[in-house]
């Protein structure tokens, strides 16, 4: 058994970028959990409604998944680029000194939105080996909506080596989008079933395998 961190800019990061991953480590009997950077507030705009519905699809997800723990760090959504970087940083240090992962799973940092952005540079600074002595993998996703939409030329582009055959769990990936109604649109909604299954088709496409997710592996020590 294997501890693994997905750590998600928004809720409905971790299924669309590594929904079908995460299924398969639960299956495979691995301990999964869920950090979720930001959160909605009232003073940011949003509803008592809203914030309440959206802490219900939390839920409805985390059971879903059956993760072994969701961990909100609360922040600010779209709001990360005000938020010291030192608090952001303390955040995931502490989740990631708490559950002591070996494989963590990241947003790509050109992603569109800057949140996404933002997570990666944070949560990058707490893979140094000799803090964080349990990372074995890290990796960075690929998210429907925000990896294929950055257009900044300066930035490195999303670039997989890294496949993981998901045959087996992408009916349980697309049954976890259906939680997130309100995220999910008709195609070509780039944020589809439609989407979802055709990237796992072209992702295993190039993998051998009927469906897949792709990522790029950022760090590997050899045993």
């Amino acid at each position: 058994m294997s501890v693994v961190l997905v750590v998600a800019p928004h809720p409905d990061d971790e299924t669309l970028g590594v929904g079908g991953t995460i299924l398969r480590h639960i299956a495979n009997g691995d301990d999964v959990h869920w950090c979720i950077v930001t959160a909605m507030h009232e003073a940011a705009g949003f509803t008592t409604e809203r914030i309440e519905a959206r802490d219900k699809t939390i839920a409805s997800v985390a059971e879903h998944f059956g993760f072994a723990g969701v961990h909100q760090l609360g922040f600010a959504a779209a709001e990360l680029d005000q938020v010291p970087r030192a608090d952001l940083v303390g955040g995931f240090s502490e989740v990631i000194s708490t559950l002591a992962p070996e494989r963590l799973f990241l947003p790509h940092p050109a992603d569109a939105h800057s949140d996404h952005r933002i997570t990666f540079e944070a949560a990058a600074a707490c893979t140094k080996w000799f803090r964080y002595g349990s990372l074995r993998q890290v990796f960075a996703y690929e998210t429907l909506s925000e990896t294929g939409f950055g257009i900044d030329p300066n930035m490195t582009a999303f670039r997989p080596n890294h496949y993981i055959d998901i045959s087996d769990h992408l009916a349980g990936k697309v049954a976890a989008l259906a939680h997130y109604a309100e995220e999910s649109e008709a195609h070509p909604f780039p944020r589809s079933e439609n989407s979802v299954c055709a990237l796992a088709t072209l992702r295993g496409s190039e993998a051998g395998c009927q469906a897949a997710e792709a990522f790029m592996l950022l760090r590997a020590p050899e045993d």
